[in-house]
């Protein structure tokens, strides 16, 4: 029996759960701030308020200002400001990332949910120039549907029980949401489909050539692996070689790792003489011993 109290719970699933658990975690956080953002506008009247939920948290497909704001590409696959459009991604997000985990990892579960929402960001931005109307963009779809589309093409097999009872292939359905938004593009209904296409062809590709190189979320993690190398590599030259007062200092370890090794040709040194007498020593090796007798 789980006996676990509601935080207990929430901690219990960010440290064991997938991917998914921490996504919908963020996502639900960024929710409730949108949340308390509208409140406090409306009970203060300060329209500042509504402008950092628009220009911070969301993606805007007007140029001029999207050039202001790029972070919105990916800020905006994070935010919702209604609660049905939140409810059901959160829920399709949990569907489909539990799938996703069955068969790949969680690292690459944040990639394509991070490319793909982005790329169908850029896909919707092109729409709205191309259509010369302007709106403002939020939600996680583009990003799910990139993982729903990877495992329906990965595994196009899988059988999912719709309401319960009726059995169907995964592949069937992603078809037809690829179908309704093709449909939809035509309809000014204020959903971003060109956006979720734009996903959905990210996580197509990202299972294309899986384990080549050139694929697209391969390329990303190697990136994203080397970044942070650099930065871990960076780090520990930093903390081995400290400027203090123009003088290097050196850490604890790289100070015993040189100790060791000039004990060790001390010894080395030692030993030729016992063998060999002093006289047998290379001026090198006699300058060596002298500067560490006067330490």
């Amino acid at each position: 029996m789980n006996d676990r109290t509601l935080s207990e719970e929430i901690k219990f699933q960010l440290r064991s759960g997938g991917m998914h658990i921490k996504l919908i975690f963020v996502n639900s956080i960024i929710f409730l701030a949108m949340i308390l953002l509208g409140l406090a506008e409306k009970i203060t009247g300060n329209i500042w308020i509504d402008w950092i939920r628009i220009k911070i948290f969301s993606l805007q497909t007007n140029l001029g200002d999207f050039i202001y704001a790029p972070y919105g590409l990916i800020t905006s696959i994070f935010t919702h400001f209604g609660f049905m459009h939140f409810l059901f991604n959160m829920l399709f997000l949990y569907f489909a990332g539990s799938l996703f985990r069955q068969f790949f990892s969680d690292r690459r579960m944040l990639h394509v949910y991070i490319v793909g929402g982005i790329f169908g960001g850029f896909c919707e931005l092109i729409a709205h120039q191309i259509s010369g109307m302007d709106a403002v963009v939020v939600g996680a779809s583009g990003s799910i549907m990139a993982l729903f589309i990877a495992i329906a093409f990965y595994r196009p097999n899988i059988t999912i029980n719709l309401f319960g009872i009726l059995p169907v292939k995964i592949y069937v359905i992603a078809i037809l949401y690829l179908v309704g938004d093709l449909v939809q593009t035509l309809d000014s209904d204020g959903t971003a489909h060109f956006a979720h296409l734009g996903g959905a062809l990210i996580g197509f590709l990202s299972i294309q050539n899986l384990h080549s190189s050139s694929n697209i979320i391969n390329w990303t993690e190697s990136l994203h692996q080397k970044v942070l190398a650099y930065f871990s590599g960076r780090k520990k030259r930093t903390k081995m070689k400290v400027q203090s007062g123009g003088r290097t200092v050196k850490s604890d370890e790289q100070y015993n790792m040189d100790a060791k090794a000039r004990q060790a040709q001390i010894d080395k040194i030692l030993d030729k003489i016992s063998k060999s007498g002093y006289e047998s020593l290379t001026k090198a090796e006699k300058d060596f011993l002298f500067s560490q007798s006067n330490k």
